[in-house]
C-alpha cells in the first residue's frame, strides 16, 4: 500500500487553498508522491494570528504536522526573487533553532490569481454555470504574467461567466467560486506556460532528488 505524503501550506490568505490541488498534482508529477495530501494553515481563526513570516512558519508545524511545508507568497510589485529571499531565510533561521524541515517556495508573479485563469471550463464550473457562452476575455498565456490585477481580471470572469444579475449576483459568492476552480481540474499542465510555475516544478524535483531532505527549496542556484 502507497503511504499517504502530508504537507502544509502556508499562504497569503484564506482564498488561496485553491493552491492544494496544484501542488497535490505537482508533488505527484514531479516529486515521486503518488497520494499527497495537504492542508492549509488557517491563522485567520486563531484569536491572536502570528504576524512575521517565520512566526506563521512556526504555527503551521504546531498547528498541523507534516513531511513538507509550502510557503506561499505573492510577488505582486516585488522581484520574485525577494520573496524567495524573505522565505529562504525565514526557514534556515528556524533550522537554526531547531525546526528542520523541507519546505518550498509557491511564488506566483504577481499573485496567484493568475495560475487560476487558464482553464476557462473549470472556471465556468466553478461559477455555477458550465454550459455558458459568454466570452470570458481570458489573456492569452504568454501575456498572464504581465496582468496588472489578475484578481480583477479573474473576479470579471466569474462574473461573466455565472450570467448573474441583480440580487442573483449579490448572492453569489465569489470568494468560494475562486477555491472552486482548482477542484475542477484534473491537468495542471497548463500552467507550464508560465515561468513562475516551472520553478515551483523545478523545485519540488530537486527536492524529491535530495530524498526530501530538509532545507529550502526556491530558485536554483
Amino acid at each position: 500500500m502507497e503511504e499517504v505524503f502530508h504537507h502544509t501550506l502556508v499562504c497569503d490568505g484564506p482564498t488561496n487553498a485553491s493552491l492544494i490541488p496544484i501542488l497535490n498534482w505537482v508533488l505527484r508529477e514531479c516529486g515521486g508522491m503518488p497520494l499527497p495530501t495537504g492542508v492549509r494553515a488557517e491563522f485567520w481563526r486563531l484569536a491572536h494570528p502570528p504576524q512575521t513570516l517565520e512566526d506563521r512558519i512556526r504555527c503551521a508545524l504546531d498547528l498541523n504536522p507534516c513531511r513538507l511545508l509550502f510557503v506561499h507568497r505573492d510577488a505582486e510589485k516585488r522581484p520574485p526573487s525577494e520573496r524567495h529571499e524573505e522565505i529562504r531565510k525565514a526557514i534556515e533561521h528556524l533550522a537554526s533553532t531547531g525546526t528542520n524541515i523541507p519546505a518550498v517556495a509557491v511564488v506566483p508573479v504577481r499573485m496567484l490569481e493568475a495560475w487560476l485563469l487558464l482553464d476557462e471550463k473549470a472556471i465556468r464550473q466553478a461559477a455555477g454555470n458550465p454550459n455558458g457562452r459568454q466570452p470570458l476575455n481570458l489573456p492569452s498565456p504568454s501575456r498572464l504574467e504581465e496582468r496588472p490585477d489578475p484578481k480583477h481580471d479573474l473576479h470579471e470572469a466569474l462574473r461573466t461567466a455565472c450570467a448573474l444579475r441583480g440580487r442573483r449576483w449579490k448572492k453569489f459568492d465569489l470568494g468560494r467560486a475562486v477555491c472552486r476552480i482548482t477542484d475542477y481540474q484534473q491537468d495542471f499542465a497548463l500552467l507550464r506556460q508560465l515561468p513562475a510555475f516551472c520553478q515551483l516544478e523545478d523545485a519540488v524535483a530537486r527536492m524529491a532528488q535530495a530524498r526530501y531532505a530538509p532545507g529550502f527549496y526556491g530558485l536554483a542556484a
